[in-house]
């Protein structure tokens, strides 16, 4: 972990700049959209991109957030997938462990996989490691339970939190990931937290190339878990 210290040295610098960043973002954040009120699209894969500003677009033009430039990387690997955007700004992972059962209840259907990104909140504001990974078990249990598979995207402890919080942090995603035998993206900002021309002016949010740098890296795990869901289903 110590070679991303220095990309995230601009975050320990602004730690408290972001917490207030982040708890305004809360009150202004709003209820994922309803799968169910959007009009029927013909598609073969849902995706479900469950996080926090990261994934929700934040500042950033309809067609510019995760979700859609996610569906478009797929699309143009010759996948015929929607992704669902239910990304939300400000949610911790106890806000997501909360509103996680009201979003797959209310898709049109069962979706074929979600990447899942949330802890970067909880860092920010300096909740227990253990509470974090507390949250995230619970989530994994429950897609586990419904049988739906799971992409991780980390994110790591700026360093001016201390040693003892960034190694309890830091382990979260990787032992998540080797425990539920999920394909992680270990840091969701790699590559572009240290580019100022791919962050918005905040430092702390991807402008629309930054997220475009980000689905480079993340589509092909993404990718890679439908296709391995499509052969466990023929095996099947």
């Amino acid at each position: 972990m110590k070679r991303y210290f220095g990309l995230y040295g601009a975050l320990a610098l602004l730690l408290q700049v972001l917490v207030g960043c982040g708890q305004a973002a809360e009150s202004t954040k709003s209820e994922p959209a309803s799968a169910k009120s959007e009009a029927p699209a013909q598609y073969d894969k849902l995706v479900v991109a469950f996080g926090d500003s990261l994934y929700a677009g934040y500042r950033l033009a309809p067609n510019e957030g995760l979700a859609p430039q996610l569906q478009a990387a797929l699309q143009a690997d010759g996948i015929n997938a929607r992704v669902h955007n239910a990304g939300v700004s400000g949610d911790t992972t106890a806000a997501g462990k909360t509103r996680l059962s009201f979003v797959l209840d209310n898709l049109e259907r069962k979706p074929d996989l979600v990447v899942l990104g949330l802890g970067g909140n909880d860092m920010l504001r300096g909740i227990k490691p253990e509470e974090t990974r507390a949250n995230l078990v619970a989530m994994m249990n429950e897609l586990r339970k419904r049988d739906i598979p799971v992409v991780l995207t980390g994110m790591l402890a700026a360093p001016n939190l201390g040693a003892d919080y960034g190694n309890a942090f830091n382990t979260i995603f990787p032992a998540l990931a080797k425990q539920y035998d999920a394909p992680l993206y270990p840091f969701f900002l790699e590559g572009v937290v240290a580019d100022k021309a791919l962050m918005l002016p905040d430092n702390i949010h991807p402008n629309a190339k930054g997220v475009a740098r980000v689905v480079e890296g993340l589509s092909p795990l993404v990718e890679g878990a439908l296709k391995e869901q499509g052969q466990t289903v023929l095996e099947k």
